[in-house]
């Protein structure tokens, strides 16, 4: 008799993003994220979640890059059709708000890509996966014979 695999319960997307930006727990949105500026929690204080795993690598860099771009580029534009300034107030008005724009983002950027990657069981965030001695998406079985090496399958497991 073959057991059944029951799929975990939904994480809502939209709450765990608000809490991300929030700077907080994607799961109980109570406990602290980071540390420092940007530097994760291994884990929440509030209801244990690890955040040891995680994977947001340059990914909060660039959406935060595009973001301010895309706010910036057209307020440029606008004002240097209106308003005729010298070369050196470009130089500084224009680097000066981007800098701002991005330490002002970067991090609720970082805690909202880390709680997309937790609403959507994304590396390691999978405690139902986890939890199983055997994950069939990516396990293999011992080398057979002639150094082959077969899938786990659900009925190589019962055997």
């Amino acid at each position: 008799m073959r057991d059944t695999i029951d799929a975990p319960a939904e994480r809502p997307l939209g709450p765990a993003l608000r809490n991300g930006w929030r700077e907080k727990c994607p799961r109980c949105g109570s406990g602290k994220l980071f540390d420092g500026y940007l530097k994760v929690r291994d884990g929440c204080d509030f209801c244990g979640q690890d955040f040891t795993h995680h994977r947001a690598d340059d990914a909060p860099s660039w959406l935060t890059i595009i973001i301010i771009g895309h706010l910036i580029a057209p307020i440029l534009l606008a004002t240097y059709q209106v308003v005729d300034l010298p070369v050196w107030a470009h130089v500084v008005i224009w680097p000066t708000l981007a800098m701002v724009g991005i330490i002002l983002l970067l991090q609720r950027v970082k805690g909202g890509v880390i709680a997309f990657q937790w609403s959507k069981r994304m590396h390691g965030f999978d405690d139902w996966a986890s939890s199983r001695c055997l994950d069939l998406r990516t396990s293999r079985l011992p080398l057979r014979r002639g150094g082959q090496r077969s899938r786990v399958t659900p009925s190589s497991i019962d055997d």
